[in-house]
């Protein structure tokens, strides 16, 4: 029965947003084996649902649940922090994973792309975290993960809009780690950085350079120094980390999981 499993985060009532597929689903599940209960979110309510039913199918009804969200709506966000209350019976993880990617350099971005970026990955954090919050202080202590990217320590020319929202991520992820700390919440907050990782989005950049999904991940290995692309468990790991109180001295960091990119 879902609450009697052990694990490294058993007892913890965990929101991941994002999580129809790709990163969001490997969060999401790798959390539930290792004992939290977990709210799948995505503006995708199907995709999300379908995570859901595979971890309840896997590790007993109850485990988790999912909705429809938009992160860039407020509203929406009430209405997940609602869900967790319901549902999970509070919250203590949050995890802010989603997020897209647009097209363009600093002469052919779009303005709307570019606002559209920030909207998703940028304000969705801060809508998120605000409404999490009062929630998240009844159950401390806490843990806000958010998913950054090592393009949001190292930049392109090729992608202003990806490169400055995921900073934006980075710096935001350390005010709200401060302020948490200064208020004695007991809620930490910190950031991932992935490169390169093999999920579903590939295979739509693949489809859009006109290559082999094989050929592409061989090309993006050359350029990361430990010679392959990340898996999302590479990913889950470090979130399964930051949300278990084997983290409970970390704050207001980042954790770089680039295959040493950020090293040259």
């Amino acid at each position: 029965m879902a609450g009697t499993k052990q694990g490294r985060v058993a007892g913890k009532l965990a929101l991941v947003t994002g999580a129809a597929q790709g990163l969001g689903a490997a969060h999401s599940i790798l959390l539930a084996q290792e004992g939290a209960r977990v709210l799948c979110t995505d503006r995708n309510g199907q995709g999300a649902q379908a995570t859901a039913d595979g971890i309840n199918a896997a590790m007993g009804d109850g485990t988790a649940f999912a909705i429809t969200h938009d992160v860039t709506d407020p509203q929406d966000w009430e209405k997940a922090v609602d869900a967790a209350r319901e549902q999970l019976g509070g919250l203590n993880v949050l995890v802010n994973n989603a997020g897209i990617g647009v097209a363009g350099n600093i002469e052919t971005c779009e303005f709307e792309d570019w606002k559209r970026c920030f909207s998703v990955n940028v304000d969705s954090i801060f809508h998120g975290c605000q409404k999490a919050l009062p929630l998240m202080r009844e159950h401390a202590p806490g843990s806000i993960i958010n998913i950054s990217s090592i393009a949001g320590l190292i930049a392109s020319d090729t992608m202003p809009a990806y490169n400055s929202s995921k900073a934006a991520v980075w710096m935001l992820s350390k005010s709200i780690a401060l302020h948490c700390a200064k208020k004695n919440m007991n809620i930490r907050s910190n950031s991932i950085h992935p490169t390169f990782v093999d999920t579903p989005i590939l295979d739509g950049t693949a489809q859009n350079a006109g290559l082999d999904k094989n050929v592409l991940l061989e090309k993006l290995a050359r350029q990361i120094p430990l010679k392959f692309v990340g898996e999302p468990n590479d990913i889950a790991n470090a979130v399964l980390y930051l949300a278990s109180d084997e983290s409970r001295f970390m704050t207001g960091a980042e954790l770089k999981l680039d295959g040493g990119i950020s090293a040259m």
